[in-house]
């Protein structure tokens, strides 16, 4: 029996389907919040800048830099996954790793959590941990070649990372179906 765009009921269309792509929902969102605070710096220091005297042509282009600068450091890395590998595209770098081939996941703590990922060919990937708890089809394309890995005896280090992220994503899960429903207290 086929339903609607032969999907069945209870899966998750996009991560079933081979050659689909996974992407973070939140990354044009954090991009254009990037953006404005690297335009309102630049403006700010113009207009300062402009307030006191002293804006010369040379002073503008320092404080273009400067806001260039930021949003470098502010960009969001975009994160995409599909039937057996996740890339991450900064503003800087582009890697790819192979999930159905992991040998290890790491987590690092530090001023900005990051998971590490690294495939048996030596590919490695950085990623927000926080990106798949926020998107659960880009969470369960890498959750289910995870699993492919460790079955085939390829990952050998971080399965706990893997466990902790599951029940991060879990309980982020269920906090959503309750603040849907509206029986979130």
């Amino acid at each position: 029996m086929r339903y609607g765009n032969d999907v069945r009921p209870g899966t998750d269309a996009l991560s079933r389907r081979p050659g689909q792509v996974a992407r973070d929902r939140h990354w044009a969102r954090d991009l254009r919040t990037s953006l404005r605070c690297s335009v309102a710096l630049l403006v700010l220091l113009l207009a300062v800048d402009g307030a006191m005297g002293g804006l010369t042509w040379w002073r503008g282009a320092l404080w273009g830099a400067l806001a260039v600068l930021l949003f470098v450091v502010l960009c969001p890395v975009r994160v995409s996954a599909g039937e057996g590998w996740l890339a991450a595209r900064s503003v800087l770098r582009r890697s790819r790793v192979r999930t159905d081939l992991l040998v290890s996941v790491r987590a690092t703590d530090g001023v900005a959590r990051r998971l590490v990922l690294q495939d048996a060919f030596g590919g490695r990937v950085e990623i927000d941990p926080d990106v798949l708890v926020d998107n659960p089809a880009l969470w369960y394309r890498f959750a289910e070649d995870a699993r492919t890995a460790a079955t085939n005896g390829f990952l050998r280090y971080g399965t706990g990372e893997l466990r902790d992220l599951a029940e991060r994503v879990d309980g982020a899960t269920a906090l959503t179906v309750l603040r849907i429903s509206g029986l979130e207290s």
